[in-house]
């Protein structure tokens, strides 16, 4: 390969990565100019089950101001 084909190959590299740079996509982010809402529509409800013992629950009974 001569020098001139050289030049050239290096020359054609060089403007083929300078045109593959320019044509690169611009990622931009910016925050919304109004706040996010989020409506959450939601419904709790808490159901409580205690299981006493027949000997716990009688002495319960027997003796109502213990607790």
């Amino acid at each position: 390969m001569t020098t001139r084909h050289r030049i050239s190959a290096i020359s054609l590299a060089a403007a083929s990565a300078f045109i593959l740079m320019a044509c690169s996509p611009t990622i931009k982010v910016e925050a919304p100019d109004k706040p996010i809402v989020i409506n959450l529509n939601i419904k709790i409800e808490q159901e409580v089950r205690i299981r006493i013992d027949k000997d716990v629950n009688q002495a319960i009974e027997s003796k109502p101001g213990i607790f």
